[in-house]
């Protein structure tokens, strides 16, 4: 791989990054404002919660999507590629591969060396990480063919 190739690619996933960041705080926000603001619940009202929860996914997906396909994936193949419906819902499967390996990495973590203090700080910075890579990864080959 040339040395362009790999500047491109390191800055495409910057610019994933960037994007994915925008998406967790819409989908942060949304959450908090379903549970908090729209249904008028609280922490402790389950369903509210789930419903919250899902809700908040469901808008980060799109967001994440929308703001991909206009500023990361910038080809004109990728974007052709990108733009479909059948792209969307490998797109939202990705993406909920990518919250079960959040959800499962972060108990395995917690399993082994304990929800308490700076090791959970610093397992959920790596399932962070990890998931971030996931996420660019099978979206990059699995939507956007790896061009």
């Amino acid at each position: 791989m040339d040395k362009k190739k790999i500047r491109d690619n390191f800055f495409e996933f910057v610019r994933y990054a960037i994007v994915g960041g925008i998406a967790a705080l819409v989908d942060m926000a949304t959450n908090y404002a379903m549970l908090f603001y729209i249904l008028g619940a609280t922490k402790d009202d389950r369903w509210q919660v789930t419903l919250s929860v899902a809700a908040g996914f469901v808008v980060g997906i799109v967001v994440n999507f929308v703001l991909a396909n206009t500023f990361v994936f910038r080809s004109s193949e990728q974007r052709k590629r990108g733009m479909t419906a059948g792209a969307f819902v490998i797109y939202a499967v990705v993406g909920v591969v990518g919250l079960g390996l959040s959800v499962v990495l972060t108990l395995a973590g917690t399993y082994f060396i304990g929800e308490e203090g700076v090791w959970y700080v610093l397992l959920t910075c790596a399932v962070k990480g990890i998931v971030l890579i996931w996420n660019y990864l099978g979206r990059k080959i699995f939507v956007y063919r790896g061009k």
